[in-house]
């Protein structure tokens, strides 16, 4: 059972209602996702949500191609089964293939050493609580990357973490189409 009501446009508080209809048109699926009807019952989550995107649409350097990667990498690691339904979406319209989400997904390389390096930084990021050590930090800026985008890169991070804590917090059912399944874990719980 949800936590948080859900909001169709017609009955959302009048604060969300532009908002809504703004997600509506961005939509994978052409209709509200579970995830904006609930974050309507707070117009002050819904705008905090919606301006983090807006920030990263607006003045984000990165291609979308590794935008997706990062936010896929991140909901991955925080296994969340929403923000993978999600992320695994935009992963595709931004032209990754179906065999490499789950690649994406669970960490393994997807054989182009700048790309593979980011999203170790974010994922290490993702399951140390924003911590991320020398080495893979170095390995990224070796491969090409600046500072600017590896500080725009934890905005792909902040979104990813922002919904999937989301979707947790308020119970949120899944309706977007189910990722394949997740890789076995390694022994010791380490991914």
């Amino acid at each position: 059972m949800t936590r948080i009501p859900s909001h169709t446009i017609e009955n959302a508080p009048d604060a969300s209602r532009p908002v809504l209809e703004r997600l509506i048109k961005v939509s994978p699926t052409g209709t509200l996702l579970n995830l904006h009807a609930q974050m309507a019952h707070s117009p002050a989550l819904l705008a905090a949500y919606v301006s983090i995107r807006q920030a990263t649409d607006q003045h984000g350097t990165l291609d979308l191609r590794v935008r997706s990667a990062l936010m896929l990498a991140t909901a991955g690691a925080v296994r969340s089964d929403y923000a993978v339904a999600v992320t695994s979406a935009l992963a595709l319209r931004a032209g990754w293939s179906q065999a490499e989400i789950p690649t994406l997904r669970d960490g393994q390389r997807v054989g182009d050493d700048k790309i593979d390096s980011l999203v170790g930084v974010i994922r290490e990021a993702a399951v140390r609580a924003g911590r991320v050590s020398d080495m893979s930090w170095q390995r990224a800026q070796a491969c090409g990357w600046s500072s600017e985008h590896l500080a725009e890169a934890f905005a792909y991070l902040g979104l990813t973490l922002f919904t999937a804590y989301f979707v947790s917090y308020a119970q949120t059912p899944v309706d977007l189409p189910a990722a394949a399944p997740a890789a076995p874990q390694t022994p010791g719980g380490r991914e």
